[in-house]
C-alpha cells in the first residue's frame, strides 16, 4: 500500500524498523546497563537519548567491570555503532576519560573512536557548569524543605565561590575537537536513515529513571531530563510511530540515592542487609543508597507512563536470605487507599504503606539458569509481581556476571 505524496512520489505507509527501548522504572540503579548489553549481543545500533555523565552503568564481562557514564553500553560489542542523541548533555573531558579508562580493563572497545557518532545537536555541559551544580546541591541538602529560600538566595548569590580559569578551559577544549570532529553528525538525518533503511536492531539505553523524570518524577529531587519514554522520541529526533518494545528494569526491592520521599524505606537491619549485600553505593557518586522493600504503587505509576511491554527483574539473589520478603501494594493516606502515585513530596511523605507478606526462599539462586530451577518460593514472588502489574517479566537477574540472567520467553 502505498499513498500519493505532494512532489508527486509515493511514500509507504511503512513506518520503518522499530527502536527497542530499556528503561529504569524505579530512582535509577535497577542494573539497566546490564540488559542492554545482553540485548547489544546482536544489535546493530545502541542509543542515548537523555541524561549525561551523572549516569552510571555498570557492564561485567568475563569477570572485567566496565562503568559507562556518557558512552553507550552496548559499545563494548565491536559491531555495534553507538549514537549519542540530540537530548544527552555531553562533557568533553569526560567522555574521553571514561572511553580510556574502560579500554585499558579489556577488549571490546578497540576502535570506539570509529563506531561512535554523536548529534551535531547535542549540547556541551562545561567543568563550570558542574560546579555550579555542586554548588546548588550541596544548598539544597543544607535547606532541605525551605525552597523558596533556597530557590531566593541562588538568585542572590549566583555563585560566588565559583572560580573559572577561562583561557586554560578553552585551550583545554581545543583539543578536543579535532578528536570529536569525525564524530559528529547531523543526528536527525542518522536516525532517519537507520530507521527507513535495510532491517536493522536498534536500541535506546535510557538513563536514570521515571522516579527522577523532571516531569513525573520525585520533583524536586529529579535530574534535569525527560527519563520516561517520551524523552526517546525528542531525545533521539523520531516519531512515536518507532517505538516497539519498551523494557521496564526493575530491582527486585527499591533503592533510591540521596534525599526525598522514600514510602517503602526501611531504616533497619533489612535495610542495612539490602545495603550490604546489593552493594548499594552509586556508581557516579559513590554514595550508599538508601534500601527499602519492592515498591508496586511506584511501578503502576511508571508502567502508566511508559506502557512498558516487558519487564527485566534485576537482583533476585540479593533476597535469598531473608525468611520473610514484603511488597508494598497500596498507599494509605489518612483512612483513605489512593489510587495514584502523589506529585506532592508532603504527601508523599505523609502515605502509610499496605504490605502483602510472603515466605522468602532461604536458598542460594544465583546458579539457576531457568526459571524451573527457581525454588517455588522465588517463582511465586516473580509472579505476583506479573500479576499486580499486568505486564511479563522477561529476565531475571541473579547474579552479576552476563551469564547470570533467566530469559523467560
Amino acid at each position: 500500500m502505498s499513498e500519493s505524496v505532494p512532489n508527486g512520489g509515493s511514500a509507504s505507509r511503512h513506518p520503518g524498523n522499530k527502536v527497542t527501548v530499556v528503561l529504569g522504572a524505579q530512582w535509577g540503579d535497577e542494573g539497566k546497563g546490564k540488559v542492554v548489553d545482553l540485548l547489544a549481543q546482536d544489535a546493530d545500533i545502541v542509543c542515548r537519548c537523555q541524561g549525561g555523565n551523572n549516569a552510571g552503568h555498570t557492564v561485567v564481562v568475563d569477570s572485567v567491570e566496565y562503568d559507562f557514564h556518557l558512552l553507550p553500553s552496548g559499545i563494548i560489542n565491536p559491531k555495534v555503532v553507538a549514537f549519542i542523541g540530540n537530548g544527552v548533555v555531553i562533557h568533553l573531558p569526560g567522555l574521553f576519560e571514561e572511553a580510556e579508562k574502560n579500554v585499558k580493563k579489556g577488549k571490546g572497545l578497540e576502535g570506539w573512536e570509529k563506531r561512535l557518532i554523536i548529534s551535531d545537536r547535542a549540547h556541551i555541559v562545561f567543568d563550570f557548569h558542574q560546579a555550579a551544580d555542586g554548588i546548588q546541591e550541596q544548598q539544597r541538602q543544607e535547606q532541605a524543605g525551605k525552597k523558596f529560600k533556597v530557590l531566593a538566595n541562588q538568585y542572590k548569590s549566583v555563585y560566588p565561590a565559583l572560580e573559572i580559569d577561562i583561557e586554560g578551559e578553552l585551550k583545554r577544549l581545543k583539543g578536543y575537537i579535532e578528536r570529536i570532529k569525525p564524530m559528529v553528525r547531523d543526528g536527525v538525518y542518522f536516525m532517519y536513515e537507520a530507521l527507513h533503511g535495510p532491517p536493522k536492531k536498534i536500541l535506546v539505553e535510557g538513563a536514570n529513571a521515571a522516579l527522577l523524570d523532571i516531569d513525573f518524577g520525585t520533583y524536586p529531587f529529579v535530574t534535569s531530563s525527560n527519563c520516561t519514554v517520551g524523552g526517546v522520541c525528542t531525545g533521539l529526533g523520531m516519531p512515536p510511530q518507532n517505538v516497539g518494545e519498551v523494557y521496564g528494569v526493575v530491582k527486585a526491592y527499591t533503592t533510591r540515592v540521596g534525599i526525598g520521599a522514600f514510602p517503602t524505606e526501611q531504616n533497619n537491619e533489612i535495610g542495612e542487609m539490602l545495603q550490604t549485600r546489593g552493594k548499594e553505593v552509586g556508581v557516579t557518586t559513590g554514595r550508599k543508597r538508601r534500601c527499602g522493600w519492592l515498591d508496586l504503587v511506584l511501578l503502576r505509576y511508571a508502567h502508566m507512563i511508559n506502557g512498558f511491554t516487558a519487564l527485566a527483574l534485576t537482583k533476585l539473589d540479593i533476597l535469598d536470605v531473608f525468611p520473610e520478603i514484603k511488597v508494598g501494594v497500596a498507599y494509605k493516606l489518612g483512612d483513605k487507599i489512593i489510587p495514584h502515585f502523589p506529585a506532592n513530596q508532603e504527601v508523599l511523605n505523609k502515605v502509610e504503606v499496605q504490605y502483602e507478606t510472603f515466605p522468602g526462599w532461604k536458598t542460594d539462586i544465583s546458579n539457576a539458569r531457568t526459571f524451573d530451577e527457581l525454588p517455588v518460593n522465588a517463582q511465586n514472588y516473580v509472579r505476583f509481581i506479573e500479576m499486580e502489574l499486568g505486564v511479563p517479566v522477561k529476565w531475571i537477574g541473579v547474579g552479576k556476571s552476563r551469564e547470570s540472567v533467566i530469559q523467560l520467553f
